[in-house]
Formats: C-alpha cells, structure tokens, sequence
C-alpha cells in the first residue's frame, strides 16, 4: 500500500510541475518534462522548442525556476536541464496547442483535425489520436465530439504507458472546447505485438 501510495504521490508532483512549467514556459514553446529522482538529486528535464527562452541571461531564468519548484514541490536538490524537441508534430502538447490556436482562430474542427492527423503520421508517428469535445460548431449549436484516429493506439493495460498523451484547451468564442492528443512514436516496441509501417488511407492524404 505504501509502494502504491508512492507511485501515486509521485504522479500527483510530475502533474503539478507540468502544469506550473507549462505556464512559466509558454513563450519557450513548453512540451513535456522527465523526471528521473536518485538518492542525491532530482534531475528534471525540461523538453521545449527555444531552449534560450528557459536558460535567460546568465542562467537567471533557469535558476529562479530551479528555486520555485524546490521551494513550491519540496523537491529537495533539483538540478534542471533544458532539451530541444526534435520535432514539433511528434510533441502531442505542442500539437494540442496548435489545433486550440487553430481553433481559436476560426478554422473548421473536423478539416482541421483531419489534416493534423495527416501531418502527424507523415511525420513517422506509428498511430496517432486526435479528440475534440465541446462546441465545436456556431453559436447556439450544442456541445459534441469529433475524434479522428489512425494506426495502432493501445487502450489498456501496460501498453498504455508508451503512448505519449496531452490535453490543451481551446477558447474559441462559442465555449471551451477539450482537445486530447496521443501519439505513438516512430519505432516504439510493443511486446504484445510489431507494428510496420502504416500506409495512409485517401482520405487522410486529400485531408487540407
């Protein structure tokens, strides 16, 4: 009960630390954090596309960071490090973030998420899933949910845990709307099973 008790404590601090670097590194272009705790240290790394953003003059920046989730979490010796995301339609919160954008902006949901998951799977992604809930429609029109999907997402069991998943939300004017993004990345292995190459369907290939 204690182990399990841990695992959860644990899970709660990762979820908090997303949250408070997701809004202290927006303009970084904030993607995910690792957690890897040893005896001696915390090491936390911090995935974003403008790693210059987090570093700030002379380590400022990184250093206040460092102080707010060491004095914030009560993680006793943090030591942060800052990686660049490779590639941007791999990454589901930076995903998630341009289709909330996207929709903020006007752009019709169900073209748009078709389109995305193209470029997603384009982009070598072995099965992705793109889910929006909430008024996705005009002014007056009652919430509803769209959700496109392509390749092999596992649902359940340990499997689950190599699926790398984010939710955003969007502000359009007609009402929030909830977008979650799950992507399998290029050459994960799945003991249950091997996933080859996934040929693209018509009609993600004409998606605009």
């Amino acid at each position: 009960m204690v182990v399990e008790r841990k695992f959860i404590d644990d899970a709660l601090v990762k979820h908090e630390i997303t949250k408070y670097l997701e809004k202290t590194l927006t303009k970084a272009g904030f993607s995910r954090v690792e957690i890897q705790k040893t005896p001696v240290i915390t090491r936390i790394t911090a995935f974003v596309t403008n790693p210059g953003r987090v570093i700030g003059r002379g380590g400022s920046t990184i250093d206040s960071i460092t102080q707010d989730i060491k004095t914030k979490f009560h993680i006793e010796n943090p030591q942060i490090s800052v990686a660049e995301v490779k590639n941007e339609m791999l990454e589901p919160r930076l995903v998630g973030r341009h289709v909330a954008n996207a929709l903020e902006r006007g752009a019709n949901a169900r073209s748009l998420l078709h389109s995305t998951l193209r470029t997603i799977i384009e982009n070598g992604a072995l099965g992705a899933e793109i889910v929006a809930t909430g008024k996705l429609a005009a002014k007056g029109a009652k919430a509803r949910q769209i959700k496109v999907r392509f390749g092999y997402i596992p649902k359940a069991g340990d499997t689950v845990k190599l699926v790398d998943e984010a939710h955003v939300t969007s502000y359009p004017k007609y009402g929030a709307i909830g977008i979650v993004v799950r992507i399998v990345q290029p050459g994960t292995q799945f003991p249950d099973r091997e996933i080859k190459k996934i040929e693209m369907p018509k009609s993600l290939e004409t998606a605009k």
